[in-house]
């Protein structure tokens, strides 16, 4: 270690300190397999008319995340010797796999990760290989998009984002379709992960249509953007579903009308009507709004919130502890937030598989992340901690307790049941 301190010993690559560490290591355990499967250790004379011996060993060379490992794998006479330190065939050390997994999930692409492996570790995998090693999850990915899931969930949150992937000899934009549910516990789970070629209510249709197939029988309510057709899709699956529109949403729309001098004066007029205690108090602010000076100057603002009334009102019905809970998608859309900041490192994505890939990697990799901060912490004063909560897989919903009572209040012939 003082050699390599002084720079005269490299810890990693070819002649590196790990990788003949774990070359020793590697050589030893296959000797002690052969010992196993023989049944004497090399020199016995107990191994004598035994009917197989040690016949030697073989060169083999390993990838693996210290560099590449040159091997002797021991043989035996009859052939029958079948390591499984380093079974036959295997060309890699598991560490290396999720290793470039994580790169993967990181954001970085199969040249990227190629070209880092060569310049840190000295090992050369070619194109191929990698791809082949991220598409090992891929069964696990298609089992996750078709688990069962919960009969009821209280919320579901419903967005998409746009990413790029290649059509023939075109790139394309698509829509990755996420749905987010809220259980009975108020635990977030990502339900599934769809891609399409543009986000439309059809296809958002087929979405609800799958998730009721996988056992979701009904949703309270239902959080949505303001898209043409959405609401109608939605209730074509779960008719006694409330779509709420999220309010987010329906102020940039209604902003998209206004100058810049004039959008925090506009903002600001538009505050009381969703923080109206009920709908009718909420319909003479949005009045006074459109007979004010700024609602005559921006009469299109005025029609954008009159269009969507009906979809905006109904959380006006619950207490506040549910409101600020289904008044925004931005449950999903900080979510979307954290995929973006990965997806804009690959340009564009060769097929819809490798989008869907992609997500949940990264939806995995952002949750272990988080995981380790918060291990790091532990013991720590909770009013000194600085890592951040899960962000959507297994976090709680803040205060859903007091939400929970205002839903059964609600919604009590449809919740009883599956509340004990």
């Amino acid at each position: 270690m003082s050699r390599v301190d002084e720079g005269g010993l490299a810890l990693t690559g070819e002649g590196g300190v790990l990788p003949e560490l774990v070359k020793a290591v590697l050589e030893r355990g296959l000797q002690a397999e052969m010992t196993g499967h023989l049944g004497y250790v090399k020199g016995d004379p107990a191994g004598r008319g035994s009917g197989n011996s040690r016949n030697g060993s073989s060169a083999k060379t390993v990838a693996t995340e210290v560099g590449d490992v040159e091997l002797s794998v021991p043989r035996d006479r009859a052939g029958s010797f079948e390591p499984r330190l380093v079974p036959k065939g295997a060309r890699r050390a598991g560490g290396l796999d999720d290793m470039i997994i994580s790169l993967y999930a990181g954001g970085m692409t199969v040249r990227d990760i190629q070209h880092h492996l060569a310049r840190t570790l000295g090992t050369e995998l070619s194109h191929d290989t990698i791809s082949t090693i991220t598409d090992a999850v891929l069964d696990e990915v298609k089992a996750w998009q078709s688990r069962p899931l919960e009969e009821i969930y209280p919320i579901i949150y419903l967005d998409a984002l746009v990413v790029k992937v290649r059509d023939g000899h075109q790139i394309r934009n698509k829509a990755a379709h996420l749905a987010v549910g809220v259980d009975l516990d108020g635990v977030k789970h990502v339900l599934g992960i769809w891609v399409q070629a543009s986000e439309g209510a059809k296809f958002w249709a087929g979405v609800c249509a799958e998730l009721r197939n996988r056992g979701v029988r009904d949703v309270l309510i239902v959080c949505c953007d303001g898209l043409t057709g959405f609401p109608e899709a939605i209730e074509a699956t779960w008719p006694q579903s409330t779509v709420q529109t999220c309010t987010v949403h329906l102020i940039r729309a209604a902003m998209r009308f206004v100058s810049y001098n004039d959008r925090k004066k506009v903002a600001a007029a538009l505050k009381p009507i969703y923080t109206a205690p009920t709908v009718e108090a909420a319909q003479v602010e949005l009045a006074d709004f459109a007979n004010s000076e700024l609602g005559r100057k921006y009469p299109a603002t005025v029609q954008t919130w009159e269009n969507a009334w009906e979809r905006f009102i109904p959380f006006l019905a619950f207490p506040p502890e549910l409101r600020k809970i289904i008044y925004t998608t931005n449950s999903i859309e900080s979510l979307n937030y954290q995929l973006r900041k990965i997806i804009k490192n690959r340009g564009h994505f060769p097929t819809d598989d490798a989008v869907i890939k992609l997500l949940w990697l990264a939806i995995r990799d952002i949750e272990d992340k988080r995981a380790r901060q918060r291990d790091k912490e532990k013991g720590i004063p909770p009013n000194q901690r600085k890592a951040p909560g899960r962000l959507v897989e297994g976090a709680t919903v803040h205060g859903w307790k007091p939400a929970l009572g205002a839903l059964v209040l609600h919604y009590p012939d449809r919740l009883d049941q599956h509340i004990n």
